[in-house]
Order: structure tokens, then C-alpha cells, then sequence
């Protein structure tokens, strides 16, 4: 299977994005007046979070985003004369392609243009930084201002909707509370929030708007806590929202959580079939690598009980975020999904030009993924969740663990940097390993007699293993990241299952998967990956942990030059137009935008955040 041809950018001819518009007419047009209300709202209230991302992501992203507004308030919407290339993705640094000098040109249309350009002109075109990550000769981060700079062991210092920046040079032990970094916004943000809460469909709603907002208006993350144990009761609502401080993707701690907002609407034929695979989740669990006969056949390292989640499939109205997910599962909090459960979400329209395969490795991703296992804890002091006078076996050793979650300690804790990754890659790695399962196979629709044969779902999958494996040597984030190791797993241990062919020369790259090697030698090497993972996850075996995954991730020997071909020939930026609601006579209006780079830029103006 064909990587890249490269015959774009050898040539030097810049593609344009592609950008998808993220269809919702069909289902917002089926809504009452009193969800059309709601939805608009809450759409209001997830996109005026669009300036704190902003300003997690750096320094200058603000008045970058204002002068592209402003520019095209300038020139009403007609970028003919004035239009320029330059996208950038995956947290790397980009320098555009205009000049300084005609960046400057464009600034002199108006003052408030030459205002804005002064706030970034220097660091726009400035390398390095390269790209986000700890600050340093190479990179930046907006948790973590400086100067002074702040090292990787400050960073450990109050985890949560923080940034911190060191004062001076000295050392001290002494640490200073600052509130209100977004107050403006927040404040716009509750205000939506409560005007909502005024068309939700229920009190339970109601309940998890006010603590939202309690939360938003003290800074008390217990609050937040609480309002998520409230949204997981609120069963496969017609209008699915998600806002606040949620994933930590960008901190390169992997502590501190950036805002995103998501306003969604259920689609219920969709989310019948979804609830199929949820019903017979606990058949598919004892399937998983660490299964054992104890606990009614799912082993010691898995929940008693899966409490069958809310699986919905959902399509985005409002999605105010710097990654637009495919797939959701939340909350975060360990001790609240483990104690009370969570809620799964597929965003179809984001998918709706994906292929099947990966539509359902996102679905198990999701549900048994990131719903799977159980951590073996010390709850309080003599207090254990596990037996501890006759602790359970490793089936990585075959002795007793060793290791486990002291009081007081959480994954993401203990893990830090590589909490996310991992918890990515061995959700990842779920839904890979159970692709070939015939009998999940038949649940989603795949024969061998339907025109897409389940055999072919499965052979995909692998060809996508192989071709997001080197993708992710492009922008190595946290997703790619897991990509590449997984790739690599199966590149030393799959037996021959995928191989990729490099031609320097001609800077291409070939994945090959054979297709009479996936159950015999792919699926084995999928399935120790994930039990590793697995047991370093429940055990809370840090070292062990990052000995094995730091050292599968490493991009060095071959991989670099394979890396110089990915970067050589990486395709254009994906990109997605999102639609607007307005208030007309007392009414709710939709406005949906052309799938154009135009299209994203007047959509944005016209929310006016």
C-alpha cells in the first residue's frame, strides 16, 4: 500500500487544506424550539472558551487570531488580492510563507491591523521555538511562561487549570496563588450557561450547568469533580454537551487540562446500533489479553462489573477545541469512572469521510478501550481493593505484583508525561487487538458475504496501523506518538505481518501487510504489547513502564530518514467548517458555511468571540 507519492511537494506546489464541513441541518432541523434554544446557548458558550485556548497555546496566538478577523474586516471577505499561504499543524512551529515585508503591507491597511502585527511580528517568523512542549532552546508552552524557565520537576507543582511561572532566580519553597487569568471569558461562558439552563430538557441538566458554573466562577475543582458525576446521569440526552478544563494533551507535564466546548446532537438510529455492542460489551472483555478464570472469567486486573455505559453517536453543532475528536470518553477522573462510571461519544459528522474500519476502532476504542481494567489500589492506609496478604499474579511474570496505588496516588499522577500517551495507546491497541473477532464482526454489519467482507475490514485495520505509524512521524504528539510505537511493535515482533519499504531517492515509503500473517504473528504481537501496557497501568509500575514505552516511541536510526521522506511528502492539513446558530424574531437560525479555508474564516467572524 502506497505511502505518499510526493510529486506536490518535490515539485514545490503547496496543496491547499482539505477541509470537510461538519454536516448538521438534517438533525438540528428535527429539534423543538426549546432544544433549538438550549443548543444555541450552550454553542454560545462553547465557542467564547475559543480565547482561552488561544492563550494556553502561546503567547501570541491572540492577536494572531485578531489580526486574521480584523484583515478580513478590512477587505470585507475578499482575500483575492491580499490572500497567503501557511497552515501549520500537530504543535509544530510554522513561519509563513509572505515576507515580513508583505506581512507589513498587509498591516498598513489599518491601525488596529499594525497594532495587532506589532504583538507578533517578531515571534512569528522567530525559530526557534520548533514547537510546543517543555521550555527550552527548542520549544515553548504557555503553562509554563518564563523567563525565567521552568524545568521539568517544577512542573509537578499544582497540577490542574494552572500555568506556572517561576519569579526570579532564586530558589524558594514558597509558592504564589494568582486567580482570573480567564475571567473575562468565563464570565461570558456562565452567563450562556445559565440563560440555558432556562430550555434544559431536565433538573439533572439544570444540576450540572450550576456546578459548571460554580466551578467556573471560584476556581474549586471539587466542583467541576461534582459536575461530572451529575453529566454521567444524564442518560443519552438529545442535546449532548462537554465544556470546561478536560484533557491535557498540550501540557507537556500531562497534567494541566486545556478548555474545549461540545455542543452535539444524537442520532438515534445510530445510537441503537452502538447500544448493540454495549450490551454485549462483558462477551468481548473476556477476550482481552489479561482475562483469567477469577472474577466470572475477566481476571483480577478487570472490573467486577462493566456498567454498561451511555454509548451515543453524536453529531457536533459546536465544537470549540484545538483537536476535534472522533471519539470521546469521560470523565478523566479515575476514581469516578471506576466508582461510578463514564459516558462514551462518536462524533459522527467528523467521521463521515472515514472508512469503515476506522469507524469501529474508534467505537472499541472508546467503550473497552478506555472502559476496560481495573487499578489495583491501596484506598487507605491497611485498606486495598485486591487481596494483599495473597496479592494476584502478574501474567507478565507469573509472581505477585509488586507494585501499586498508594494513598492518595492517581494514574495520571504517578504517570505524568506518559499518562495520556499510554492511556491512547493501549485504547488503541483494545481496538485493534479485537478487529479480527468474527463474532464482532457479524455485531457490526461484516461477513465474509457482505460487500465489505469482514476479512477486509480487518486487512485494513492493519494497513491503517502501518500508515498512522509513520504519519506520527511527522507532528510527534501524543497520538502520533502512540502510533509510531505500535508500528514499531509490529515491525520487531509481528513476524513479518507489515513491512515498509523506504526509497530514499525517491523519498516514498510503502507499507506492505500480509494478509495470511495477521492472526498468526499480528494479533499476537498487538495483544503482548497491550497486556504490558495493561499491567503497568493497573499496577502502577512506573519504571517498568517507561523503560518499555520511551524506548518503543524513540525515533532513531532508519526512522529518522523515514521521518525526512514523511516530512518530505505529509499531505495537507485536514481541516473542518462548523456552523453557527443565531436568534431571529425569537427564533433559532442555522447558518452553515462553504467547506473552504474562506468558509472557516467567515464562520469565525460571525461568531463574533
Amino acid at each position: 500500500m502506497p505511502y505518499y507519492s510526493g510529486k506536490d511537494k518535490m515539485s514545490g506546489v503547496i496543496e491547499p487544506p482539505q477541509v470537510y464541513r461538519l454536516e448538521i441541518a438534517h438533525l438540528f432541523n428535527d429539534l423543538s424550539g426549546q432544544e433549538k434554544l438550549y443548543s444555541h446557548y450552550m454553542a454560545r458558550a462553547a465557542w467564547s472558551g475559543a480565547r482561552i485556548i488561544l492563550r494556553q497555546v502561546s503567547p501570541e496566538s491572540l492577536a494572531i487570531f485578531d489580526f486574521i478577523l480584523a484583515l478580513y474586516q478590512s477587505c470585507n471577505g475578499d482575500w483575492s488580492s491580499i490572500v497567503g499561504e501557511g497552515v501549520g499543524s500537530g504543535d509544530q512551529k510554522f513561519v509563513p510563507r509572505p515576507s515580513p515585508d508583505a506581512l507589513d503591507a498587509l498591516a498598513a491597511r489599518s491601525p488596529k491591523l499594525n497594532a495587532l502585527f506589532a504583538e507578533f511580528k517578531d515571534a512569528i517568523f522567530a525559530a526557534p521555538p520548533f514547537s510546543l512542549g517543555f521550555p527550552g532552546e527548542r520549544a515553548q508552552s504557555s503553562y509554563y511562561p518564563g523567563p525565567p524557565m521552568v524545568t521539568k520537576e517544577d512542573a509537578s507543582v499544582f497540577p490542574g487549570e494552572t500555568l506556572l511561572q517561576q519569579d526570579g532566580v532564586t530558589s524558594s519553597s514558597s509558592v504564589k496563588l494568582f486567580r482570573g487569568d480567564h475571567a473575562a471569558e468565563l464570565e461570558t461562558i456562565c452567563e450562556n450557561l445559565q440563560t440555558a439552563a432556562e430550555y434544559a430538557a431536565n433538573d439533572t441538566q439544570r444540576k450540572v450547568l450550576a456546578e459548571h458554573i460554580e466551578s467556573f466562577r471560584t476556581g474549586d475543582l471539587e466542583a467541576y469533580r461534582d459536575s461530572q458525576r451529575t453529566w454521567i446521569s444524564d442518560h443519552v440526552p438529545k442535546v449532548e454537551t462537554i465544556i470546561g478544563f478536560v484533557e491535557p494533551y498540550r501540557d507537556p507535564h500531562g497534567v494541566r487540562a486545556e478548555f474545549e466546548g461540545l455542543v452535539a446532537i444524537a442520532d438515534p438510529f445510530e445510537t441503537k446500533l452502538l447500544t448493540r455492542l454495549v450490551e454485549h460489551s462483558d462477551q468481548f472483555i473476556r477476550r482481552l489479553p489479561w482475562v483469567s478464570e477469577e472474577n466470572n472469567g475477566k481476571g483480577v486486573f478487570e472490573k467486577t462489573l462493566f456498567e454498561p455505559p451511555d454509548f451515543a453517536s453524536i453529531h457536533s453543532l459546536a465544537y470549540c477545541s484545538s483537536i476535534i475528536f472522533p471519539g470521546i470518553n469521560l470523565p478523566n477522573y479515575n476514581d469516578i469512572r471506576q466508582d461510578l462510571g463514564f459516558k462514551n461519544v462518536i462524533i459522527a459528522n467528523r467521521m463521515a469521510h472515514k472508512q469503515s474500519a476506522y469507524y469501529w476502532w474508534v467505537v472499541l476504542h472508546e467503550l473497552l478501550g478506555h472502559g476496560t481494567g481495573k487499578m489495583m489500589v491501596e484506598q487507605s492506609p491497611g485498606q486495598y481493593n485486591f487481596d494483599s496478604v495473597d496479592p494476584p499474579l502478574s501474567p507478565l511474570t507469573g509472581e505477585p505484583i509488586q507494585s501499586w496505588y498508594k494513598p492518595g496516588q492517581t494514574w495520571t499522577g504517578q504517570f505524568g508525561d506518559l499518562a495520556t500517551t499510554v492511556d491512547e495507546c493501549r485504547a488503541e491497541l483494545v481496538g485493534a487487538y479485537l478487529m479480527d473477532d468474527q463474532e464482532l464482526m457479524v455485531l457490526f454489519g461484516f461477513t465474509e458475504t457482505t460487500p465489505i467482507r469482514a476479512s477486509d475490514v480487518t486487512y485494513n485495520l492493519y494497513q491503517q496501523l502501518g500508515i498512522g505509524g509513520l504519519c506520527g512521524l511527522a507532528n510527534f504528539d501524543v497520538d502520533s506518538m502512540a502510533h509510531f510505537a505500535i508500528l514499531k511493535c509490529l515491525l520487531a515482533e509481528g513476524g513479518g505481518c507489515i513491512v515498509v519499504h523506504h526509497d530514499a531517492e525517491s523519498k516514498t515509503l510503502r507499507v506492505k501487510v500480509d494478509k495470511a500473517k495477521i492472526m498468526s504473528h499480528g494479533k499476537p504481537a498487538l495483544g503482548w504489547m497491550l497486556l504490558r501496557l495493561h499491567m503497568y497501568r493497573c499496577t502502577a509500575d512506573v519504571q517498568a513502564c517507561r523503560e518499555y514505552y520511551e524506548d518503543l516511541s524513540r525515533v532513531d536510526g532508519e526512522y529518522l530518514s523515514w521521518r525526512e521522506t514523511v516530512l518530505a511528502n505529509k499531505p495537507p492539513a485536514m481541516l473542518n467548517v462548523q456552523a453557527n446558530t443565531f436568534l431571529k424574531d425569537g427564533e433559532v437560525v442555522l447558518k452553515q458555511y462553504a467547506a473552504s479555508v474562506h468558509g472557516i474564516i467567515e464562520s469565525w467572524v460571525d461568531r463574533n468571540v
